[in-house]
């Protein structure tokens, strides 16, 4: 059978469809890209914040609360289920949807559903002797393209995303409301396009919608904006949003919670889950990793990928890549210990620091110990 080459976000080619299973031979970002972002009243970001809040509620009263929490909504229904072993915290899941759902800035009522329940013992019987809460891949990805060591227009779509709650809140523009979407376009080297979707009142004109953002939110993040093909609510109309308009699903955006595509993610989504789920901590350990590698000078890029079977400490395996698709080896990665109670320790992960990840990436973002 012939050869073949498949491209993930950031350019690691695999040879598929042979036996020798040939390690990755370059990284790259594409000279051709999209990125996007969302607003945190975005409906698959307001689950995200949910169940994120109710994780933090458990760790804020039993540091070692197992959590595992997933929420969906839509159409005036929001239901929570999951699972979770605590043995001091008492956590009304219902009232912390509530409160998150009006902080966001949605005022309709919904009808809330929890199903919350122990723990597999199953699992439980594996975590608790430090092996890790499940199985996979995760990767984590640093670049010295930006002060933020992320990909440039990474940066950007999030900033954009941000801004626009950021002049909702501020008031500067009162016909914003929380639903919304960014998007950046990169040609060769240079933005090309930006789309900014926003919910608004009915009152506005979109001509007025796109001059006020055009001046006060795309100009100020991008900077000159010549030749830049600028799309502002290309539907015409953005006035029913949220739940009203959308469902939305815990983990549904794991693609702008990180690399928006630029770089591999192994799969499993990080809000709701508790530090020993290797989704989420190990994730932010490669960050964590990759950065330091490349502040120190060690790669300009790096792609640090790290794989562990469900119960055991030890990961499977710990690799890292410069941007040239070279093996770093094992000693850019011997001050990193990747067992899972090691990472949880050295991240001081066992706080209630969740939700304020729920929006706007999870990486690239100062506060976070991960980016420490």
């Amino acid at each position: 059978m012939p050869k073949a080459n498949f491209s993930f976000g950031v350019g690691v080619y695999y040879s598929l469809f042979t036996t020798n299973y040939s390690l990755p031979i370059m990284i790259y970002i594409p000279k051709t890209f999209t990125v996007e972002s969302v607003t945190s009243g975005h409906p698959d970001k307001v689950c995200d914040q949910i169940s994120d809040a109710i994780l933090d509620a458990y760790l804020k009263e039993d540091p070692k609360s197992r959590v595992a929490v997933e929420t969906f909504g839509g159409h005036g229904l929001l239901i929570v289920g999951g699972e979770v072993t605590s043995h001091a915290a008492n956590v009304d899941a219902e009232a912390i949807a509530r409160r998150v759902y009006q902080e966001i800035g949605y005022a309709d009522t919904l009808k809330i559903i929890t199903n919350i329940v122990r723990q597999s013992p199953d699992i439980a019987q594996g975590v608790d002797t430090g092996g890790a809460g499940d199985q996979g891949i995760m990767y984590g990805y640093a670049t010295d393209e930006t002060p933020e060591l992320m990909p440039r227009a990474v940066v950007q779509v999030h900033a954009l995303a941000k801004g626009l709650e950021d002049l909702r809140r501020a008031g500067k523009l009162p016909w914003l409301r929380p639903d919304g979407k960014t998007q950046i376009t990169v040609k060769d080297g240079r933005v090309e396009s930006v789309l900014v979707s926003t919910q608004h009142a009915e009152d506005v004109s979109q001509e007025d919608i796109k001059k006020a953002l055009t001046e006060h939110l795309i100009a100020p993040v991008l900077g000159n904006i010549e030749g830049i093909h600028v799309f502002v609510n290309p539907t015409g109309k953005f006035v029913v949003g949220g739940f009203t308009a959308d469902t939305g699903l815990t983990g549904r955006k794991i693609m702008v919670d990180t690399y928006c595509g630029l770089a591999p993610h192994g799969g499993g989504c990080f809000s709701g889950k508790d530090p020993t789920k290797v989704d989420r901590s190990a994730a932010y350990m490669a960050r964590f990793a990759a950065r330091h590698i490349v502040s120190a000078g060690l790669a300009k890029e790096c792609l640090i990928s790290v794989s562990y079977a469900i119960g055991r400490a030890e990961p499977l395996m710990v690799h890292a890549l410069n941007e040239k698709g070279e093996s770093l080896g094992n000693g850019a990665l011997e001050k990193f210990d990747f067992r899972p109670q090691a990472i949880i320790e050295r991240l001081n992960l066992r706080r209630p620091i969740y939700q304020a990840t729920a929006a706007y990436g999870h990486f690239g973002r100062a506060g976070f110990p991960w980016e420490q």
